[in-house]
């Protein structure tokens, strides 16, 4: 015997899963937040001339990329007892994805034309204004859509937030289910609830990047 789709499910769960999609967007801006800062503060010490510095901080960095974000989560969950769930989820995927992001900020500063670099010394500018003033405004603007693109990984993968207990969208809907026996409804909810929020910003990304490309 076929089992029919419940429409009352979807329409009674939708609050909740509205409710857990704006911690799950919650996650995601402030988590973005933290990759795009760190990343480029990685990016920069990883340039840095002194190699008690570079080295230490690519050390770590290849660290957190060899190791998967589900472990990172229950691991940070196991040691910070004391900290709140949701917190504990915006740092870890800031953490994740600044290694990532800082590799984009890598390769746009490395995209800057080397004349600018030879400009700035031969102007005698101090490191501070010639990245402040230079360098950084161009290679962010070329980054700008991988930004994006890894804002919308992370937007995606918040649902491993549920492992250790945060109340975003996924964990909304598993716990409906559980409830009401209509895990298929609200999945099925949840996905095109992830589908209309990161389709047309993928869109969006790649009007973008062509722009930016010309």
């Amino acid at each position: 015997m076929s089992q029919t789709f419940d429409w009352d499910a979807v329409r009674d769960s939708l609050p909740l899963l509205l409710q857990g999609f704006r911690v799950t967007l919650l996650a995601t801006v402030l988590g973005t937040l933290v990759a795009a800062v760190l990343g480029l503060a990685i990016a920069v010490a990883g340039r840095a001339p002194s190699r008690w510095v570079s080295v230490p901080v690519k050390t770590v960095m290849e660290f957190v990329r060899a190791t998967p974000l589900l472990v990172q989560l229950v691991g940070a969950a196991a040691v910070f007892t004391s900290v709140e769930p949701l917190t504990i989820g915006i740092v870890v995927l800031g953490v994740h994805y600044a290694t990532y992001t800082s590799e984009v900020y890598r390769a746009g500063i490395d995209g800057v034309p080397k004349g600018q670099w030879e400009a700035c010394r031969a102007l005698s500018l101090p490191p501070r204004r010639t990245w402040q003033a230079v360098i950084l405004p161009q290679a962010v603007r070329n980054v700008l859509p991988a930004l994006g693109n890894y804002a919308i990984s992370m937007f995606k993968e918040t649902p491993f937030l549920a492992v250790i207990t945060v109340q975003e969208m996924v964990f909304e809907a598993r716990k409906y289910g559980t409830d009401h026996f209509a895990y298929t409804e609200v999945f099925t909810l949840a996905g095109l609830v992830f589908l209309v929020a990161s389709y047309p910003t993928s869109l969006l990304m790649r009007k973008l990047e062509k722009r930016l490309g010309h």
